[in-house]
């Protein structure tokens, strides 16, 4: 009797170990970061009974009756809405932020086509304060958060941002139009191609094919805007030095794609930080530029008042007084619209970029570039000429297919390298 005494105590005991988690287990599981999720792997060690207990969750389901399939029903409500509601959020800001963008920038440019450099200044002068104020911290000694990638290695990336920037706005004072622009700017695979190839790097022959039919596109589309301009030859001299800076901008750009990839192959991906550091260290670099900034600015400052009135009385709405004498610069509210569009773009194309895939991405923001030329051409009066339009389906054709096989090749360079891992764990 006493040895079979003890011997239940002993398995109570044991059974109560293990029900109430352990005060300090000897052990943990590691951890596997991506990004900003941990994900703690799974293990048999008491650590897993000390993170997940169910115990309290059964309990209340076991004393208020509540069946199963309520809790199934209520987990797929809880991962579906938010699912739809950031759908929502993304579509909204590619598409209304980016839009709504190259309207701006578009309605600035009719008027003063030389604020390239205020456009530029103002839009990282609005990310960098976003980002600042993201990455504050009081307790440090930078009152910046700690970094995951070395400043030095942001300083190469950052001339090379800010390069491109510069010279994709400032194109728009050699007689550039913004249709033409976008066109123009959506052949950047041509040069990332171009770029790759003499680092080595292999394509297959449906990626040549379609950057040969994006670039054909691309040459339609300049010659026949070129057609119909029919300017003087200071004008056409004008168009080719636009055409020239634009074709910089991109091969910079393709630089500074393979740049960014490196970098994230070495210290792991950390858009946020890329985004404040690339913005906020690259303000110092427009200070040779600070003159034609500010007289830029006094030209937006002395641009026409909107016309607050006539939208009111067209909407009928009642205006009070203290607004109705309101003196609103039309420009500088577009430079502003500008900026604050360009911020929800690009953080409409980050979160996309976060959550799907290369495809995804390249689809979707060839739609928007075409949505955006289609604006344009609607809203503004552009009138483009039909050698201009049948490029533009030529180039948003290519790019398209240049996706698809893209996103192939990465696939199966994927399920290579998993395969050759398998074979070297055998």
């Amino acid at each position: 009797m006493g040895k079979g005494a003890s011997s239940r105590k002993s398995r109570n005991k044991s059974v109560l170990n293990v029900a109430s988690p352990p005060p300090a287990p000897p052990q943990q599981a590691p951890a596997a970061t991506t990004d900003d999720i941990t994900v703690t792997e799974r293990s048999i060690s008491p650590a897993t009974t000390s993170q997940i207990n169910a115990r309290p969750h059964l309990e209340a389901v076991a004393a208020n009756g509540l069946p199963k399939p309520a809790f199934g029903i209520s987990a797929l409500a809880q991962t579906t809405i938010p699912m739809w509601v950031q759908t929502f959020v993304m579509i909204s800001l590619i598409f209304g932020g980016c839009c709504s963008n190259v309207f701006a920038l578009e309605a600035i440019v009719k008027e003063e086509p030389q604020s390239g450099h205020l456009i530029t200044f103002a839009q990282f002068l609005l990310v960098a304060a976003e980002g600042f104020y993201y990455h504050f911290d009081r307790t440090s000694p930078t009152l910046l958060k700690p970094n995951q990638i070395p400043i030095i290695r942001w300083l190469g990336q950052i001339v090379l941002f800010f390069s491109v920037s510069v010279l994709n706005n400032y194109a728009f004072g050699f007689n550039i139009s913004v249709p033409v622009h976008i066109i123009l700017r959506s052949g950047g695979s041509m040069t990332t191609m171009l770029i790759g190839c003499l680092f080595g790097k292999r394509y297959s022959r449906l990626q040549v094919f379609s950057v040969l039919i994006l670039s054909i596109g691309i040459v339609i589309s300049a010659l026949g805007d070129a057609k119909s301009k029919n300017g003087t030859e200071s004008s056409g001299t004008q168009f080719v030095a636009g055409l020239s800076i634009l074709f910089i901008a991109q091969v910079l750009s393709a630089f500074m794609g393979l740049y960014v990839e490196a970098t994230y192959a070495k210290y792991g991906s950390n858009w946020r930080e890329g985004l404040f550091y690339t913005h906020a260290l690259a303000l110092f670099l427009f200070l040779p530029f600070s003159k034609g900034i500010s007289s830029q600015f006094n030209a937006l400052l002395n641009s026409p008042p909107l016309p607050i009135k006539e939208w009111a009385s067209y909407a009928s709405l009642p205006l009070p007084l203290f607004i109705s004498g309101i003196r609103i610069p039309r420009q500088l509210f577009y430079l502003v619209l500008n900026s604050l569009t360009q911020y929800l773009c690009i953080r409409g194309v980050n979160i996309l970029g976060s959550v799907s895939s290369a495809l995804t991405v390249t689809i979707v923001l060839n739609i928007r570039k075409l949505v955006s030329l289609l604006l344009s051409i609607w809203l503004f009066g552009n009138e483009l000429h039909v050698q201009v339009l049948l490029g533009a389906t030529v180039v948003f054709g290519g790019g398209f297919l240049y996706g698809i096989e893209s996103q192939r090749q990465n696939k199966l360079r994927k399920m290579n390298t998993a395969r050759a891992k398998a074979k070297k764990a055998q």
